[in-house]
């Protein structure tokens, strides 16, 4: 409780709002409001909501959700988490926990024979760097094709035309990372 309360104060600073200020635009009196920041009261969820929202922050923020992740930034093997499996047998792992404050997110991918990026990643607009882990991987890249074995990587703009497809019959793994 003590923290949240110190997040409010430091984000209310930093925004150089009085304390009289955001609890006239929250609702709430300037005693509550410091009496919260002091952790001497807890705000209901909706005043918790009402101060994020005027703070331009989320509750997360505010109850401390990603510093929890910041204090464990490893994830081991069998923490990787699951995120899609595309029409062609294409898996997602996230290898990285969830953190707004990322630049960029970093994913495993398996793909099995004669699986590609179809309905995957359709929103990119930065850069991508890919690292093969294991096996093997046709990339085409704005109509230049590119075999790619363990060991190799390429990096290229998001806004490129490019596919890949597994046209092995061996399992192929791929770091695939994507700036923010």
């Amino acid at each position: 409780m003590k923290r949240i309360g110190e997040r409010i104060n430091i984000k209310r600073k930093q925004l150089n709002l009085q304390l009289n200020d955001l609890a006239k635009k929250v609702g709430i009196s300037p005693s509550a409001l410091s009496q919260i920041e002091k952790a001497k009261a807890f705000p209901s969820i909706l005043t918790l909501k009402s101060i994020a929202e005027n703070l331009n922050t989320t509750v997360g923020e505010l109850i401390g959700e990603n510093e929890t992740l910041s204090k464990n930034p490893v994830v081991h093997k069998n923490e990787m988490k699951f995120v899609e499996r595309n029409s062609t047998g294409t898996e997602v792992f996230l290898l990285a926990h969830h953190d707004l404050n990322k630049q960029m997110d970093t994913y495993l991918l398996k793909f099995v024979q004669g699986a590609d990026l179809s309905d995957l990643f359709t929103s990119c607009s930065n850069q991508i760097f890919c690292y093969v882990v294991s096996g093997e991987i046709s990339l085409c890249l704005e109509d230049i094709n590119y075999i790619l074995q363990v060991g190799d990587s390429i990096y290229f703009d998001a806004r490129s035309t490019y596919s890949v497809i597994n046209t092995s019959e061996l399992l192929c793994e791929l770091v695939w990372i994507i700036s923010a």
